[in-house]
């Protein structure tokens, strides 16, 4: 091979001008390193003496220039030294620009080496690159093995596409791309709608199956150079590069278009499915991989109270943002008052409706300190832990506090506020099971209310739990009744111990003639069905006279005393 050829060595003391003698009769040893310079401007690319044999050829032409050693790059090849260094995004400040780079190169037919390249490329006066110097290892039984080894990572099995963990990969890396070039892409989540109804109507592999077929039909409709992962059960996310807002729009249109018109062959017959979808376009609305999927998931939830179906992109909303602050620090609060012991009861009494109004029991209400010692409204920190699960938490807490009171106090009877989450709870009916189990007596003395309305959201639900607590021992309140309008039959249902009438009816029981028919009516249905009564928010002797001529047996509000962290009963048993 002549100089003509434009491959020379650059190894150790040889001269750099000197050619690669491979004779016919000239062995090939192997080896699994080799070095280059690469002449950008002119394009010519010099070897190490070892290179041929390395890369396993004789005709070594091809790699005497860098074009030609690009088009030696296999079709499964991610990109090359070219694009690693000539596109580069980085500045050279006189010590050059480092580059490490994995890729596939095919020689010849047949004949695939998975390479690592790195080396440093080095900038003219212009601040182009001018020469380029590395080296070059044959890696390809260690990435053979990180490959399978991403592979079976990097694939759902069940529909083909990216894994959701390959997926936010690529998302993350997709946005740092566009970020150095001032970018856009668009991220879509889609959703298959109603897919528990698929799973009850056609069985769960079936379901898998139309997940399977939505995902590729999904990708049928996709562009060139997009990408689609499984994020979770029931849905998908696809990454469109290159993407503005009415490009996002379009592409969603042509999907929920290819999802609806057409159903899917099932062995049980047709199956019609939808997808509803939200999206953003990043970096505009979304900086980071988190950011872009929890707003295109936002949008996604937003329009789906709505309507099934169709697309919805992301737009900011000062209000919305207002409120996610508002969470955030509400959730801050919460938090910070659960681990510095700053959630506190207050005992509203509980009286007989007739004179001398005896405290019968006390209620306990939910009082919560900031951290400088002012009382956070439980009207506003109840909502949002309850948004936020943080709801069982607290009432664990308050479940601690209330027993413990009662193990102070032997006479002492309370009751506690439950909520829908944590009466479902598994958790929380084994730790009252275990407090009621260490000390027996206390069961007698505790009351467990649930909101009316929480109560009929799933009444089969609620009667298991009702049952489950007065297993042991205990008695539970239907809470705020009248707001819900419970049925008879949903009553009867239940067998709660005793009902609570809504404040509302009661409070304006002397100004609204139908208020006052209203608390008769519940007031009649509870004694049909042998409950015992509590009236809430009296307001005054002459309304606590009334409730007590209709058969109320309790009365609860200020007339009887508001809520206060005072304990009267140690007073009481001071006295003794």
């Amino acid at each position: 091979m002549d100089r003509a050829d434009g491959v020379s060595a650059v190894s150790g003391a040889q001269d750099p001008e000197a050619s690669i003698d491979l004779g016919a009769g000239a062995a090939l040893v192997p080896s699994q390193c080799a070095t280059y310079e690469w002449a950008v401007p002119s394009d010519r690319l010099s070897w190490s003496a070892e290179a041929p044999a390395m890369f396993g050829v004789e005709d070594f032409a091809p790699f005497g220039t860098g074009r030609g050693y690009a088009r030696m790059l296999a079709a499964e090849s991610p990109a090359g030294r070219y694009e690693a260094v000539v596109n580069s995004p980085g500045t050279d400040q006189g010590e050059g620009v480092a580059y490490a780079i994995e890729y596939a190169l095919s020689p010849r037919p047949g004949l695939v080496h998975w390479v690592e390249d790195t080396g440093r490329w080095f900038a003219s006066s212009e601040g182009r690159p001018l020469r380029a110097e590395g080296t070059v290892r044959i890696i390809t039984d260690e990435s053979d093995a990180r490959r399978r080894h991403a592979a079976a990572n990097a694939v759902d099995p069940l529909t083909g596409q990216l894994s959701r963990t390959r997926f936010l990969e690529v998302l993350a890396a997709t946005l740092d791309d566009i970020g150095k070039v001032r970018g856009s892409i668009g991220l879509l989540v889609a959703g298959i709608d109603n897919l528990a109804r698929i799973n009850e109507a056609y069985g769960f592999d079936e379901a898998d199956n139309i997940i399977a077929a939505v995902g590729r039909r999904i990708r049928s409709r996709m562009r060139g150079g997009d990408l689609i992962g499984r994020l979770s059960g029931n849905k998908f996310g696809i990454i469109m590069r290159n993407c503005q807002p009415d490009d996002m729009a379009t592409a969603a249109e042509r999907i929920l278009a290819s999802v609806r018109d057409e159903v899917f062959a099932s062995p049980a017959g047709p199956v019609s499915v939808t997808v509803t979808m939200g999206g953003v376009i990043a970096p505009r609305h979304a900086r980071d991989a988190a950011t872009a999927l929890a707003r295109a998931q936002e949008a996604l939830d937003g329009v789906k109270t709505r309507r099934r179906g169709v697309f919805q992109a992301y737009l900011p909303n000062l209000e919305r943002e207002q409120s996610r602050r508002e969470y955030r620090r509400v959730t801050d609060e919460i938090v910070g008052a659960l681990e510095q012991n700053r959630i506190r009861l207050a005992f509203q009494p509980i009286v007989a409706a007739k004179p001398p109004y005896r405290t019968v029991s006390y209620e306990c209400l939910l009082r919560i300190s900031a951290a400088d010692g002012t009382l956070l409204p439980a009207a506003t920190i109840v909502p949002v832990a309850e948004k936020l699960g943080l709801i069982r938490l607290i009432d664990q807490r308050v479940l601690d506090l209330a027993i413990d009171e009662l193990a102070a106090a032997p006479g002492l009877h309370l009751s506690i506020n439950v909520s829908p989450a944590t009466a479902m709870s598994q958790d929380w009916a084994d730790a009252l099971a275990a407090r009621v189990k260490a000390c027996p007596d206390l069961a007698g003395r505790l009351t467990v209310e649930i909101t009316e309305t929480d109560a009929i959201a799933d009444v089969e639900d609620t009667r298991r739990f009702v049952a489950r607590v007065q297993a042991l021992g205990m008695q539970v309140a239907i809470d705020d009744f009248g707001a819900g309008h419970t049925s008879f039959r949903n009553l009867r249902q239940l067998r709660v111990d005793r009902v609570k009438i809504d404040g509302a009816f009661v409070e304006n029981f002397e100004r609204s003639a139908d208020d006052r028919h209203f608390v008769m009516t519940l007031l009649g249905l509870a004694r049909h069905m042998g409950l015992a009564t509590v009236a809430e928010w009296v307001p005054n002797e002459t309304v606590a006279e009334a409730l007590a001529a209709l058969g109320c047996d309790y009365l609860q509000g200020a007339h009887s005393g508001l809520a206060s962290e005072a304990r009267p009963w140690r007073d009481h048993a001071a006295r003794a």
